[in-house]
């Protein structure tokens, strides 16, 4: 196994380790704060790239082109990405359903208040069709549904592997040329 895929899969297993932490420590509303989670996520991801490139750079043998940087680097970031996906979906779906429930009742009253308000749900008839020959209760049903769908766990698992995925892409790229502009440019010059 490549050394980049090594540290891919290390640097996720690090991320869900610190995920199950704060989810054994943080209560009340620090619970559904996700803030730390998502950007922890963000940052791992990027060090998992940087890492496992630099790595599998210092071992190479003969040098590689760009592309084959780039392809390095998502050696270690597609590994995080899949596998800190699928513990998401496992997450939201088994570990805290609890905090799906949460966000749609938030959401949910939210909406009820907007629905309250004439001028809001004047607007709101008028951004969807189907709107207009509805009562309130029967847009906040509909809304409720929508909601259903849209924080489910495997909607979290596929919005959450699109992003990683894009991220991985634009951070290996961007490590690339980082690292043969500056890192291991400045090596080949001392030789």
């Amino acid at each position: 196994m490549k050394i980049a895929v090594k540290v891919g899969l290390l640097f996720a297993l690090a991320w869900i380790i610190l995920k199950l932490v704060l989810f054994a420590t943080l209560s009340g509303e620090m619970r559904y704060n996700v803030q730390p989670a998502i950007l922890t996520n963000i940052f791992f991801l990027l060090m998992a790239i940087t890492v496992g490139l630099y790595l599998q750079k210092r071992n190479a043998t003969e040098e590689t082109s760009a592309l084959g940087d780039i392809k390095n680097a998502m050696s270690a970031g597609v590994p995080y990405t899949i596998i800190v996906s699928l513990f998401i979906f496992t997450y939201y779906s088994k570990i805290d359903p609890d905090y799906i429930k949460h966000q749609i009742s938030e959401r949910s009253m939210s909406m009820e208040k907007e629905l309250e308000d004439p001028a809001q749900l004047k607007k709101i008839k008028a951004t969807n069709e189907d709107f207009e020959v509805m009562t309130k209760e029967e847009i906040l049903e509909k809304g409720k549904d929508n909601l259903k769908a849209t924080f489910s766990a495997g909607a979290t698992m596929t919005l959450s592997m699109l992003g990683m995925l894009v991220l991985s892409t634009i951070n290996s790229i961007f490590v690339t040329v980082v690292y043969r502009r500056i890192v291991f440019r400045a090596n080949k010059s001392k030789a």
